[in-house]
């Protein structure tokens, strides 16, 4: 059993927790992930770690309440217990020297990102930041990764604070001289990066999250496509090279199971009442 230490919520629908699990905080490196099941029922979700304390002995997650297990996962409150989580999971992120680093991230990404720009920062790198969400009351960690970042920015889907979309990214990529580009978000913002970086050759790792069970590498369910070659996120990556990744198979797959997961979260909603639980 890990006991919640902390809960926050980071903007409508995102929140951070912070668990005792002093095991997992004493091996965590940024990049890796946790997967966590809430009861002997639940199902396996993967989440990636977001921050750690290993004299604490504190492990940090965000999540977005869009599924049926993270919608009662938001229903626990401090000193409720998470029955089991495994990790850390995955390779780590390649943290050293290389210059001058672009981090872009969007949605719940932006916390497990703002662990790896301090990283970042920590081994010399130069940082441009840029935070993206779908509009202005969604963006989270603002203030930390300003502070910690040498430049700047912000974007959002509807204009409704900064630039509207990534379209100033071609301008930013072609006039700065950046070594490496580290994308965490949505699919569609990874993708979109991706394509902007190529023409210029610039490194662009990206963090695949697919739809994962095991997390060990047994199941095969997390697999993709890098390089015309199968991998499986879970013990590949979670990171790639962005511009080997086959973007559209990973819609697609994420996708494969859109009505279930829409049915299982109505039914828990109905038939719990939405965190009646723990009310």
């Amino acid at each position: 059993m890990h006991k919640i230490i902390a809960t926050k919520e980071l903007a409508p629908k995102i929140k951070l927790f912070q668990v005792h699990a002093p095991n997992i905080a004493a091996k965590a490196k940024p990049g890796q992930f946790i997967i966590l099941i809430l009861d002997e029922k639940g199902e396996r979700i993967p989440l990636t770690i977001a921050g750690f304390d290993d004299k604490k002995g504190t492990l940090s997650f965000a999540f977005n309440e869009v599924g049926k297990t993270t919608k009662q996962l938001g229903c626990y409150k401090e000193g409720d217990n998470i029955s089991s989580i495994v990790g850390p999971l995955g390779n780590p992120s390649e943290i050293r020297k290389f210059g001058h680093v672009l981090c872009v991230g969007g949605g719940v990404m932006i916390a497990p990102l703002c662990l790896q720009i301090r990283a970042l920062r920590e081994a010399g790198n130069k940082i441009t930041a840029v935070l993206g969400a779908r509009k202005e009351d969604l963006l989270i960690f603002e203030q930390e990764v300003k502070r910690i970042s040498n430049e700047f920015y912000v974007a959002t889907d509807d204009g409704s604070k900064g630039f509207e979309g990534l379209d100033f990214l071609k301008t930013l990529v072609r006039t700065k001289k950046f070594q490496r580009v580290v994308v965490m978000g949505p699919v569609v913002t990874m993708k979109a990066v991706s394509e902007i970086t190529k023409q210029y050759n610039i490194p662009t790792i990206v963090t695949l999250t697919p739809i994962m069970v095991d997390g060990m590498g047994m199941c095969g369910v997390c697999r993709v496509t890098v390089a015309n070659e199968t991998r499986f996120a879970c013990i590949d990556g979670p990171e790639f090279e962005g511009h080997q990744v086959d973007f559209e198979e990973l819609v697609n797959r994420q996708r494969m199971f859109l009505p279930e997961e829409r049915t299982s979260s109505l039914l828990w909603e109905h038939l719990e009442g939405a965190c009646h639980e723990k009310a």
